[in-house]
């Protein structure tokens, strides 16, 4: 299966393939090696491809390198 080799998130150009559909062609996960975004290949072309990918969330090395690993989750509300 066609991919792209271009991350849509961050313009990275090492992606990988992590899953394969078990029918032959049908469909790819692929992985960004720099920001971790996955898409299938099957996703509508504004998740699949760099110049159609929403503006607001794509990323810079400078972004990724300032992300925090764990996102922050509020504390939960007591019980009592």
């Amino acid at each position: 299966m066609a991919a792209s080799s271009i991350c849509p998130r961050c313009a990275h150009e090492t992606v990988e393939t992590v899953f394969t559909s078990p029918v032959p062609g049908v469909w790819d996960v692929l992985q960004c090696r720099q920001c971790l975004y996955m898409w299938r290949t099957t996703e509508p072309a504004r998740r699949t491809r760099r110049h159609l990918y929403p503006e607001k969330f794509r990323m810079t090395p400078e972004d990724i390198e300032a992300a925090i690993e764990v996102p922050l989750v509020p504390p939960l509300l007591d019980p009592r």
